[in-house]
């Protein structure tokens, strides 16, 4: 009977919740980074230049 309780207080532990949701957030969106690098690169890139541009003129 010791055993079926301890088990059932290790079921609803909550201790490492968030943990494990900062990990799988995380890897969503490392996720998302290796699916639109593409995208993103570019998006970058254009930024870059528009803000380049924008300084040579002074």
């Amino acid at each position: 009977m010791q055993g079926l309780k301890s088990w059932k207080e290790f079921l609803r532990e909550e201790d490492g919740m968030g943990t494990i949701e900062v990990v799988l957030i995380t890897v969503v969106l490392v996720s998302l980074v290796v699916i639109f690098k593409e995208q993103l690169t570019g998006i970058v890139e254009k930024l870059f230049d528009k803000i380049t541009s924008k300084t040579n003129r002074f």
